[in-house]
């Protein structure tokens, strides 16, 4: 439970229908191996103890006392379990002579609460309301396997040593209705929903389904963990195929279909806390008609098999990735379209290096032009070499904008920046900072002024990774008039270029290849005099990996994670790519130069945003640029020495 991770599953047992005993077997010993497991919360189908098939059988006496005899025979058998489960079965109350649908949330022999069903569905195959009475406004007490017990469809169950764990329980079409009882806890603070349920197998209802659960857990900013009855179900009319489901904020952690057993994942409940602190949208009300039942679970550290991608920013499928990639773009372009419609501009200008990102920023202007209906002509790409500039990215700017059809315009800035030097008393054997921006501000410049020459727009060519960073210079690469990369990190930089790439190959194979040639070149500002005719200067090699600082820059500033969480993430996504110490090293440079590079995102130009994360000063990032990282760097300190 470290870090705000819970162990969560979903149970689907072998049953057999209104065998309470063979029933009451099966759920102890799949809450023994989901113990074994580690798991902390589990639910179970609707109905498991007796079976959810069992039609008018329900209302017989017999099987309500053979339901609450395995009750009791699972309380017995779990006591020293430190685990919360949700198991269904009918319960009769004696005060209004009704029969309800519920869930008994127990643990170490205790039953917490019983939640009943409030949406009893009596259509098509369903026939609940002939047997079940809703639980909507019931608030009682009943004697159940010798305690007295609460039955309220208010209850949500609170972890006094993980206060962000908030569970609450809804059953099957609870979730179907159109004011699911989840809204009503969510918004009371419950973080966990479990669903009971006992939804019968149609073509095409699964996605039906997955997307209900999915919306959930995303609509209320929480986990949910659905439990469905499955093998051992009467097949008379209906085939029940156990289609478990945990989901998270909208994405599914897990999916098991046609098979008993456990479905485990891990929820990150101190996440979810802090998106719904984040949106103000989300109207929480703690005066909702709910109690809270409070419980103990024994602090452990949770062994993590969620997925969690070294690349956040990148979908790991395919398919999704080519979708993910066409949305940026055209996204980034339809933002750059606006502008130069709005500004009349005629000419778009872009510093064309022969890197990734003036690539992007290039290809992505281009777009726009067709968009506009306009040449691509109309874009004038200026390629400036100076003392770091290779044959090879020199040659690769030059080529990308004759297939593109720019206009190029190729500028020699060594000798401007040699009278700058001049005139300011800096030596040319002194490579100190001063040598390196002097020439990304004359290129700045050169790229402002030609777009004034030709009533045009600096496109700017800085990415997300770069802003977040501060590696770019002020009043340098750091100003345009429209920074077009400015929402997109570094690592979908590359796969942005790569998509182009391979949706060329066939059409315009010389760009093809041109675009695969600057994929396959080291990252770097060519600032420094090259050697031998290579790049001397590599940007990894100075900040640290890119695919290191994106993610650090997902968990950090997207999520709020605290050091020590992010550190445990790299660990666990990254494997054996890194070891301990080079993870803390770039992730002490990450939050040391984010903190201190604040005055360069604090007047950022014009740009889109295109995901989830924005560094923008005017929109998703407000922070003052004296702020001081002593905290953050503090616990990095104890890490190091963990």
């Amino acid at each position: 439970m470290r870090d705000g991770f819970v162990t969560v599953a979903a149970g689907t047992p072998k049953i057999r229908v209104a065998d309470c005993r063979y029933n009451a077997e099966q759920i102890f010993t799949l809450m023994r191996e989901a113990d074994k497991q580690r798991v902390k919360v589990l639910v179970l189908p609707e109905l498991c103890l007796t079976g959810y098939t069992c039609g008018d059988l329900f209302l017989q006496p017999t099987l309500q006392k053979g339901a609450e005899e395995g009750l009791a025979t699972i309380l017995e058998a779990t006591k020293n379990l430190d685990m919360i489960a949700a198991i269904g079965l009918p319960v009769w109350n004696k005060w209004d002579n009704k029969l309800y649908n519920c869930a008994a949330v127990i643990q170490k022999g205790k039953i917490l609460g019983l939640t009943p069903k409030t949406n009893l569905p009596n259509y098509g195959e369903f026939y609940e309301g002939r047997w079940f009475a809703s639980g909507a406004g019931v608030d009682t007490a009943v004697s159940l396997c010798g305690q007295e017990v609460s039955l309220s469809a208010g209850h949500l169950y609170a972890c006094y040593d993980l206060p962000n764990l908030v569970i609450g329980v809804e059953i099957c079409e609870d979730l179907w209705s159109p004011e699911p009882p989840s809204i009503r806890a969510a918004r009371a603070g419950a973080t966990l929903m479990l669903n009971l349920s006992a939804s019968n197998e149609l073509a095409g209802k699964a996605a039906y389904r997955r997307g209900l659960v999915s919306g959930q857990s995303g609509r209320l900013v929480c986990g949910y963990v659905y439990a469905d009855a499955g093998e051992g179900e009467s097949t008379t009319d209906l085939v029940f195929a156990g289609h478990n489901i945990v989901a998270e904020n909208g994405t599914i952690l897990a999916e098991r279909r046609f098979a008993s057993g456990l479905t485990i994942s891990e929820l990150d409940v101190d996440r979810l806390v802090y998106e719904r602190q984040r949106m103000n949208t989300y109207r929480a009300d703690p005066n909702q008609e709910c109690s809270r039942i409070f419980f103990d679970l024994a602090q452990s550290d949770t062994r993590l098999t969620r997925p969690v991608s070294p690349t956040p920013f990148v979908p790991q499928d395919a398919t999704d990735r080519a979708e993910r990639c066409n949305e940026i773009l055209y996204t980034a372009a339809l933002g750059l379209k606006k502008r130069l419609e709005h500004t009349q501009a005629k000419t778009a200008v872009v510093g064309l290096s022969g890197g990734l990102d003036s690539t992007l920023a290039v290809l992505i202007t281009a777009v726009s032009m067709e968009m506009l209906d306009r040449p691509a002509s109309d874009i004038i790409a200026v390629t400036m070499p100076c003392f770091g500039t290779t044959d090879r990215t020199k040659s690769n700017a030059v080529l990308l904008a004759e297939r593109l059809g720019c206009t190029l315009r190729t500028i020699e800035i060594g000798e401007s920046v040699r009278r700058h030097f001049k005139d300011i008393g800096q030596s040319m054997e002194d490579h100190d900072v001063t040598f390196e921006n002097g020439q990304a501000r004359e290129r700045t410049q050169v790229l402002m002024d030609i777009a004034n020459q030709t009533g045009g727009l600096v496109i700017g060519t800085g990415d997300l990774s770069e802003l977040a960073l501060g590696w770019c210079t002020y009043n340098g690469d750091h100003m345009s008039n429209y920074a077009v990369n400015a929402g997109i990190p570094k690592t979908l930089v590359r796969h942005l270029v790569s998509f182009i790439s391979d949706d060329k190959e066939a059409q315009d194979p010389q760009l093809s290849g041109v675009l695969a040639d600057i994929l396959d070149t080291p990252v770097s500002p060519e600032l420094l005099p090259a050697i031998e005719g290579k790049i001397a200067q590599k940007t990894e090699d100075l900040v640290g990996p890119y695919e290191l600082h994106d993610f650090y820059l997902y968990y950090a500033i997207r999520w709020g994670f605290p050091p020590r969480k992010v550190l445990r993430l790299a660990e666990y996504a990254f494997g054996r790519r890194y070891d301990r110490a080079t993870l803390l090293k770039w992730l002490n440079n990450f939050y040391r130069r984010f903190f201190s590079q604040q005055f360069k995102r604090s007047c950022l130009p014009d740009g889109p945003k295109v995901g989830s994360v924005a560094l923008s000063p005017r929109g998703d990032w407000r922070m003052p640029s004296d702020a001081v990282s002593a905290l953050w760097l503090e616990e990095l300190d104890t890490l190091e020495g963990a």
